[in-house]
């Protein structure tokens, strides 16, 4: 253990002064170094694609499932996308240093919020080796140093992408520092990282309840939690038919090993004879296993009965639970009790119902007419994500530069004192 607590405590000194550095670093600086990440992993997309393929024939060897290993993979696409994303972080506007709400008061000071990094950000994940990339650069954009740790299955995939981070970052002329990897897979390095508020001043997980209750249970540090994805996508009985198949259809199988993708399909009674049954065929052609209701289960023979644990549960995978509701309040109802209160939608041409939806559904994210899966900081013109926080304090939904930052007071005098 004591190797383990030194690793970190050094981790954790490194990244506290260079977190202090970051906070006077220029936006150009800070854009060159995200420009030379996106520039690396063009350059070096071979040596990245074979580290990949690397960790997914061990992954696949040691049984994990196809949505998993979807979220695993890298190629040329996704690839495209990383680069996308950093270019995107780079051409938004620098967060740090905006002074807002800046006013006169009666003693004639003048007061207002300036914007500041939160300071060393510890990011734990598991799966997804794209996370290396995006939280290191909304972090750098920040103003934020980060520690990464990274799942056993995404080792070599970690480290490929992580050695152009640290070049990049020295090119730009930044602190080396700013972007540490942990390197060994010891669990007690997380319990270590998490304990760490000496040094460390927010852990955002990304992994599943096991992480995350793990992390909870030892945390000394504030953590920006992102909770399963139990998304809902509610068909109201003035839903457009092709609208409603469409959008529903994607929300599932767009891809599912994901956080935003729709779990449970809640259906208006009124509508199930023009939209359930061509729905249903289309999910059972794509190979989706469905659980339904007492009346859904009467549309096919196909469909098994759903148990109270289906309406609870984030499948991460191709199974679906379908309810049939005689009423949007029941629709609303049902998502306050089952929801992690991560992305909803409803389908619907009815303004009022659909302000309605949008008005008392309490989710980070909720929808009109449009797909779960666009819940992610990429859609939402951020950039990128360093997670989906389904908390309500201090960040909510997809965690981009402003989530990563917080805001202190300034006073603006000219020889004023207090009488």
């Amino acid at each position: 253990m004591d190797s383990i607590k030194n690793l970190i405590t050094l981790l954790g000194e490194n990244a506290k002064n260079a977190a202090k550095t970051l906070r006077g670093a220029t936006t150009i600086a800070k854009n060159n170094a995200i420009i030379n990440i996106a520039n690396q992993i063009d350059q070096n997309r071979t040596s990245i694609l074979k580290a990949n393929e690397k960790d997914l024939t061990i992954s696949k060897d040691n049984g994990l499932n196809i949505a998993l290993l979807d979220r695993l993979m890298l190629d040329n696409i996704r690839l495209n996308n990383i680069i996308k994303s950093l270019n995107q972080i780079a051409n938004l506007p620098d967060p740090i240093g905006e002074i807002t709400d800046l006013k006169y008061q009666a003693s004639g000071i003048q007061v207002g919020k300036m914007r500041v990094s939160l300071g060393v950000i510890g990011v734990i994940y598991e799966s997804r080796p794209n996370v290396t990339i995006d939280a290191v650069a909304l972090c750098l954009k920040s103003g934020n140093s980060i520690i990464l740790r990274g799942g056993s299955e995404t080792v070599n995939s970690n480290h490929a992408l992580y050695t152009c981070v640290k070049q990049s970052i020295t090119q730009a002329g930044l602190n080396e520092n700013c972007a540490q990897l942990i390197n060994t897979q010891d669990r007690k390095a997380v319990i270590e990282l998490v304990k760490a508020n000496n040094y460390v001043d927010a852990i955002i997980p990304r992994g599943g309840k096991g992480l995350l209750k793990a992390i909870s249970n030892s945390a000394k540090v504030p953590i920006i939690k992102h909770l399963d994805g139990i998304c809902h996508t509610y068909i109201d009985k003035d839903a457009d038919t092709q609208k409603a198949i469409s959008i529903a259809f994607n929300a599932k199988t767009r891809r599912y090993g994901v956080c935003n993708a729709t779990e449970t399909l809640l259906v208006h009674s009124s509508v199930v004879d023009k939209i359930l049954p061509e729905l249903i065929a289309q999910y059972l052609a794509k190979g989706v296993e469905l659980r339904g209701c007492s009346e859904t289960i009467k549309l096919s023979n196909t469909i098994i009965s759903a148990t109270a644990e289906d309406w609870k549960t984030e499948y991460l995978d191709a199974i679906l639970s379908i309810r049939i509701v005689n009423s949007m309040s029941e629709a609303i109802n049902h998502i306050d009790k089952y929801s992690s209160n991560h992305t909803e939608s409803i389908i619907s041409e009815n303004y009022t119902r659909s302000r309605r939806f949008i008005t008392e559904v309490n989710s980070s994210s909720v929808m009109i007419n449009a797909s779960t899966s666009f819940a992610d900081g990429f859609e939402y013109g951020l950039g990128g994500e360093i997670g989906i926080s389904t908390d309500k304090l201090h960040v909510r939904g997809p965690v981009g530069l402003e989530g990563l930052t917080s805001q202190k007071f300034i006073v603006l005098g000219n020889g004023h004192i207090r009488q």
